[in-house]
């Protein structure tokens, strides 16, 4: 005896890739240098390189906290990657788009309202020049890394934010250039991370 074939309805929910699409499809990272070594802020403090390897190995990135201004009760994203390279210590976070300070933060950032980034921390090591009156800073526990209106330094700003996931990006660059490696290897390789 055949039994009929009888269609049945489903609903199935689909779990949203993880920090991809998010805000109004924007992903809210962003790269820069929040610190440059060999430097003067206007506060007077030069930071040496290798002053952050310490903290950083002993709290890591997730340890260290996002905050708008400097402000301990505005927190705004996670930074995901930090590290010092050549140049100074390179920052990768993601802002939380949940949070309305957040979303104001990432509206300002893409329209080029803000760019600054600053750093929240104790001098663990120091010497001040007494000659120039510059303090160097040899060591130092990192706390925070703020976005902010006016950094301290300068020099240390928001370099790149991602405003649409990868694999949504056109296999081709701006002007015709074919991409170098395709939107399916950049999708592929935005998974492995």
């Amino acid at each position: 005896m055949s039994k009929l074939f009888t269609p049945v309805s489903e609903t199935k929910k689909l779990a949203r890739a993880p920090n991809i699409i998010s805000g109004n499809g924007f992903s809210g990272v962003i790269t820069g240098y929040a610190s440059l070594f060999g430097e003067t802020d206007l506060g007077g403090d030069l930071i040496v390189k290798g002053a952050f390897s310490d903290s950083l190995t002993k709290t890591g990135a997730g340890r260290v906290r996002m905050l708008w201004q400097h402000d301990p009760a505005q927190p705004i994203g996670v930074w995901e990657e930090i590290r010092e390279d050549a140049m100074g210590l390179r920052v990768r976070g993601r802002l939380c788009l949940k949070v309305a300070q957040a979303r104001d933060v990432w509206t300002l950032i893409r329209e080029g309202g803000i760019d600054g980034l600053s750093i929240g921390f104790k001098a663990v090591s120091a010497r001040r020049d007494a000659r120039t009156g510059v303090r160097r800073i040899e060591r130092i526990d990192l706390w925070e890394i703020s976005i902010v209106t006016f950094p301290m330094l300068p020099e240390a700003r928001i370099a790149a934010v991602k405003e649409t996931p990868v694999f949504f990006r056109s296999e081709r660059m701006p002007f015709g250039r074919a991409s170098p490696r395709g939107a399916r290897a950049e999708a592929e390789a935005l998974f492995r991370r």
